[in-house]
């Protein structure tokens, strides 16, 4: 009964800190790829223009959903607000 107390106690462990582990990999990948975004963001505004569309399904980058929500007035690509258009299509 003891060793299997220590097992089950050994498992946990290994359990808590690998999705400890993947969180840290996970949020380290998003802020290096929110970093590219910007980047990638601030050298395409020359390229993209407001020329009326407003949906997702009329973009064809993330970049560009992008550039439309924070330059073009009545877009209607970020449906629950938190700045991130797209989410589904291009922007995930």
């Amino acid at each position: 009964m003891k060793k299997f107390l220590i097992l089950a106690i050994v498992i946990a462990l290994g359990w808590y800190g690998n999705a400890r582990y993947k969180q840290s990999r996970h949020e380290a990948t998003y802020a290096e790829s929110k970093g590219e975004e910007t980047q990638t963001l601030e050298s395409n505004t020359g390229q993209f223009q407001c020329d009326g569309r407003t949906y997702c399904s009329q973009m064809t980058s993330c970049a560009e959903a992008k550039y439309f929500i924070q330059h073009c007035p009545d877009t209607k690509m970020d449906g629950n607000n938190d700045g991130v258009p797209c989410e589904k299509q291009w922007c995930r």
